[in-house]
């Protein structure tokens, strides 16, 4: 059997570190103060490393807290789009730190397809959207956040869901790191007429 390799990253708590740290730094200027150094645990101020599970949680909440105030900036826009809420995240594996999130799906006519079923992300990262089995396509330091949509179709598999690559480009029909510029491209894709288009399009 070959030999499990060692994680590429190690996470600690930075929050509870500085903290402790603080904690230090005053016990130092108290016995400046007074003389007297009272007793404490030094090694609360040790780097307490997280698992990987720990971290793809933490992840998992914040990317969720995200995208429910983005699916709520979204509906709030015009009362005539609205969008399900259908809040998910998922982590990658090798870096729990990054991970993406499923805002909402919906339909909606586009040119040469009547009726596209999609679905809108929002993502911690930034990467080229690939193809097959490698959706993202190398991860970027260039911008810290990504939006796109992707249409879907219903796969063999029943119950699932997969991207249609017939649709846009390969599947992908908009793909920013401009939250301006991805909640227009949303609400494009919910308005359903003509007149409310013009008015996203000069926001």
């Amino acid at each position: 059997m070959l030999p499990t390799p060692a994680p590429k990253f190690r996470y600690y708590d930075a929050v509870a570190y500085k903290r402790a740290q603080r904690g230090r730094s005053v016990a130092y200027t108290d016995f400046l103060r007074t003389g007297k150094l009272e007793r404490r645990e030094w090694n609360e101020t040790e780097k307490r490393y997280l698992t990987y599970r720990e971290v793809a949680e933490a992840t998992g909440r914040r990317l969720e807290q995200a995208g429910t105030v983005t699916h709520e900036r979204i509906n709030g826009f015009h009362r005539s789009i609205r969008f399900p809420k259908l809040i998910f995240h998922r982590t990658l594996a090798t870096m729990p730190h990054l991970g993406y999130c499923h805002v909402t799906v919906s339909n909606s006519r586009l040119p040469q397809h009547e009726d596209v079923q999609w679905s809108f992300y929002m993502a911690n990262f930034y990467s080229e959207i690939g193809d097959g089995e490698r959706f993202f396509a190398g991860i970027s330091p260039k911008f810290k956040r990504m939006y796109f949509a992707v249409a879907i179709r219903p796969a063999e598999a029943e119950g699932r869901l997969e991207i249609d690559r017939k649709v846009g480009e390969d599947g992908v029909l908009f793909h920013t790191h401009d939250p301006k510029e991805a909640m227009k491209n949303v609400l494009l894709l919910g308005a359903r007429n003509e007149e409310l288009r013009k008015i996203i399009r000069a926001i």
